[in-house]
C-alpha cells in the first residue's frame, strides 16, 4: 500500500538549487537545440524549436525569475537542454541547466515552502523536501504559467 501513494519526479538545475517536477508533466527531456527567436516575444521566451515537426515554445525561466547560471557547466555531458512540459494541452520547452534523475516520492515528504526561497516565488512551488545536501524544490508546472500566457505561448 506504501508504493502505491510514491509518486515520482523529474529532477533538474536551474541555477544554484535543484528543482523537481511531477514524471506525469513531462513529455520528454531533450538535447540543446537551435532555437529560433521571436520578435516582441515576452523577455522570458527564448524562441520556438522544431520537435519532430511540432513547434515548442522555450522558457528561460533564469530569465523568468532571475536566477544565475552556475558557472561550473562547461565540461558536463548532463548540462543544458529542454524539459518539455505538458501543461493542460499545450507543450512548452523550459531550459535547465542540468538533467539530475529521476526519484520516487513519498507526498507525507513533501513539506511546505519556506517563506523565502531563491529565486522562484513561493505561488509556483508545491513543496521541498529535505536532502542531505539541501532542498528539493517540487515546482508546480500549472502554475508555472497563467491560462493567459499558456494562451499566448501556444500562440506563437
Amino acid at each position: 500500500m506504501a508504493e502505491e501513494s510514491q509518486f515520482q519526479l523529474v529532477t533538474f538545475q536551474l541555477g544554484a538549487e535543484l528543482y523537481g517536477v511531477d514524471i506525469m508533466m513531462v513529455n520528454e527531456i531533450v538535447r540543446v537545440k537551435e532555437i529560433r527567436p521571436i520578435p516582441n516575444a515576452p523577455s522570458y521566451v527564448e524562441g520556438i524549436f522544431n520537435l519532430r515537426s511540432e513547434i515548442i515554445p522555450i522558457i528561460n525561466l533564469h530569465k523568468r525569475f532571475h536566477l544565475q547560471k552556475p558557472a561550473d557547466l562547461e565540461d558536463d555531458e548532463y548540462a543544458g537542454g529542454f524539459v518539455i512540459l505538458q501543461i493542460d494541452g499545450s507543450k512548452i520547452g523550459v531550459i535547465i541547466d542540468r538533467v539530475a534523475r529521476v526519484v520516487s516520492v513519498k507526498p507525507e515528504d513533501i513539506q511546505p515552502p519556506p517563506q523565502m526561497i531563491t529565486g522562484i516565488g513561493a505561488e509556483y512551488i508545491h513543496g521541498v523536501i529535505r536532502q542531505e545536501e539541501g532542498y528539493l524544490i517540487v515546482l508546480d508546472a500549472r502554475r508555472l504559467f497563467s491560462p493567459k500566457e499558456l494562451q499566448n505561448l501556444s500562440n506563437l
